[in-house]
């Protein structure tokens, strides 16, 4: 592509974010507003107009599949030799080149679990810990080693921050099974993940010559969900920089979700007040949902009541369906309804892998695999075991590299469908359920993606190089899509998006989650459901179960969040849920307005700093839209809109109605 082909791409905010080159540049991008086109838009064009050397850039995200995306992206757009990379894979390939330098040997192993660790060292200071403990001490090191609290200070710092000290251990106990934990690790030479991190901006700092290597050879970095660092990321990034501000950080403060793991928005929020000449570029076109959709997450956020922290979504798709919010009398209704509503979404036509489930916790999703097991309907869980470790994917990577040395003329579909024959794909699904169905769903996944492959390389690609780009995908753990309908937690489905989503659990206690009992904890909660609802592009079903068991106490109640928006007979409806009403009632000419007009106003509004309801309510904005006025006579005629608001914005009103 050409520089220019690279920029017409975009829409003219994405476009303000690729053409911002150098210097601090800080990208605020609600959910669904192309963030990530924006980015790799933004190194393509700087890599095609020679501002970057492709391999000076670093494009750092928070998971693999972000990273496999980001490299997937850059590749098409022609921007090869760009490192996209998880913060600990990008820290663990520098540690290990330059430790043998400085340390001498090789790294030790690094250890995936600390369970058994944590758990010694709990014992060792004279604790009795079962399970759970040792998974809350585990937890609550890790958090203490990525917020940079070390355990002489752990004491204090959690008192100051009213943080509770986990599983009912006093806070000095803890502190001295942080100290016998590292004396495990030491003993046992290994290493945890955030010593990866921690290990090399130490490194960085007391070794210039390191620091100079890698500077000399990262030049330009790009921070993805810059909302979710941590201050140990934050302190390796700023290693990493040594002073320089050649920096791009894209986030928002909306989606921030792991507070309770060392996460802070702070980084984010200061970004503009830490570096004074930094571009500012808010990203509010989304993409990804409907009005209707757009509507109730934008609520969600405005219903703090409080300074928003995030931007305001500006719809970009058609009209499409409310959103529905159903009560059933237990759990096992619940599910029943859930997956019945999912075989008629099935049956219209949507693919069962563009359906998920979303809950708060791992708990909630035995009824739900019951009720979808049922119907035959099949599901995978996401957060289960990886999809490049399982035993089928496995075995069928070795059958794929011996077609590989005997290949034929013969398509790449038909060479890979016959390969892994062997490991039990057939041309039919077969009819049980359970572990057989799911070995054949991940079969059926490296079946699609041959076939994809094969059609992005013009119909030629050969079996080695598929299983070339499956190693690379291996190595990233950049799974493909599995056909099934997704269950997974609230936390987990961050990044992604369906083109149905059903929130289930929608109950004091689950959401908010019951553990979360002071104010920033809510809030956070509160943020976790405003991304649940964005991961849905057009149907979006939210649910709760009044009685955990039938014929129980129904004793659970509707989240206070969408207090506003549960239909319940004989309740008037508030301002806003009219509002709403009547945008659900608009034709897509009609919503096309009405979003544009939205986008003007968030516009004024942020040029002014003063709430968007303080230009024109959204009912005012809907009988515009439904009017069309095109006189200021007309426009008079408007509720809400006086002879004040007619002096003001009458001409520019009936501009972006004659535009639209």
């Amino acid at each position: 592509m050409s520089a220019d082909q690279i920029l017409d791409a975009l829409d003219p905010e994405q476009r303000d974010v690729a053409t911002a080159l150098h210097g601090p540049v800080c990208v605020l991008a609600g959910a669904g507003t192309g963030k990530t086109r924006a980015i790799t838009h933004r190194i393509a064009y700087g890599v095609r107009v020679n501002a970057y050397n492709p391999q000076s850039v670093l494009a750092v995200t928070f998971t693999a599949r972000a990273a496999g995306e980001m490299r997937e992206r850059l590749r098409a757009l022609g921007a090869q030799g760009v490192q996209a990379r998880t913060f600990h894979a990008a820290a663990l390939r520098q540690l290990s080149y330059f430790w043998p330098q400085v340390v001498g040997g090789q790294i030790p192993q690094l250890v995936e679990q600390k369970a058994s660790l944590v758990g010694r060292a709990a014992r060792q200071v004279g604790l009795s810990p079962d399970r759970l403990t040792v998974r809350d001490l585990a937890s609550e090191i890790e958090w203490a080693k990525v917020s940079l609290v070390g355990a002489e200070d752990y004491p204090q710092v959690t008192a100051d921050a009213g943080r509770p000290a986990p599983a009912g251990v006093e806070r000095r106990q803890v502190a001295d099974v942080m100290r016998a934990y590292e004396e495990a690790k030491t003993e046992a030479v290994v290493l945890d993940f955030e010593d990866i991190l921690l290990l090399l901006a130490d490194m960085i700092g007391r070794h210039g010559e390191v620091g100079e290597q890698i500077r000399r050879q990262y030049r330009h970095f790009v921070v993805d969900e810059y909302q979710d660092v941590s201050p140990l990321q934050q302190f390796l990034l700023d290693q990493w920089l040594g002073g320089r501000e050649e920096l791009c950080v894209v986030g928002d403060p909306a989606q921030t979700i792991y507070s309770f793991a060392g996460a802070s928005p702070r980084h984010l929020l200061d970004f503009p007040r830490t570096h004074p000449d930094a571009t500012v570029v808010r990203l509010v076109r989304d993409y990804r949902s409907t009005p209707q959709v757009v509507n109730l997450a934008n609520g969600l956020m405005a219903a703090r009541g409080s300074a928003r922290t995030g931007v305001e979504l500006v719809a970009q798709r058609p009209s499409g369906p409310d959103p529905s919010f159903t009560a059933y009398d237990d759990d096992s209704s619940e599910a029943a309804a859930v997956a019945e509503r999912i075989e008629r979404l099935i049956a219209s036509g949507i693919s069962a892998s563009e359906i998920a489930v979303l809950y708060r916790t791992n708990s909630q999703s035995e009824e739900l695999e019951d009720a979808l097991a049922h119907r035959g309907i099949g599901y995978l869980i996401r957060g289960g075991r990886r999809f490049f470790d399982r035993e089928e994917v496995r075995k069928a990577m070795v059958l794929l590299r011996g077609a590989a040395v005997s290949a034929t003329e013969a398509p790449l579909g038909e060479q890979v469908r016959d390969a892994i024959a062997d490991a039990g794909w057939s041309e039919q699904a077969p009819s049980a359920r359970g572990a057989v169905r799911e070995r054949w769903e991940s079969l059926q996944a490296l079946v699609q993606l041959a076939d994809d492959f094969d059609a992005d390389g013009g119909g030629s690609a050969t079996v080695r190089e598929f299983v070339e780009h499956l190693g690379e995908r291996a190595q990233a753990q950049h799974a493909p899509a599995v056909e099934g309908v997704t269950l997974t937690t609230m936390h987990a489905a961050k990044g992604l998006e369906w083109d149905a989503v059903f929130i289930v659990g929608c109950s004091e206690g689950l959401m908010p989650i019951s553990l979360a009992e002071a104010p920033e904890a809510v809030e956070e909660e509160r943020r976790l459901l405003y991304v649940a609802v964005t991961r849905a592009r057009e149907h979006l079903m939210l649910s709760f179960a009044r009685s955990r068991k039938a014929g129980g106490r129904a004793s659970r109640k509707r989240t206070r969040f969408l207090e506003r928006w549960w239909p319940e007979a004989g309740r008037t409806p508030t301002r806003r849920a009219k509002a709403a009403g009547k945008v659900a009632d608009l034709d897509a000419d009609q919503a096309h307005l009405f979003e544009a007009l939205r986008a003007w106003r968030l516009d004024l509004a942020s040029e002014s700093s003063k709430p968007a309801y303080t230009v024109l309510t959204d009912a005012s904005l809907v009988e515009i839209a439904q009017q069309r006025p095109s006189t200021i006579g007309a426009l008079a005629s408007v509720r809400g809109v006086g002879a004040s608001k007619l002096d003001q914005f009458g001409a520019q009103i009936l501009r972006v109605v004659a535009d639209n």
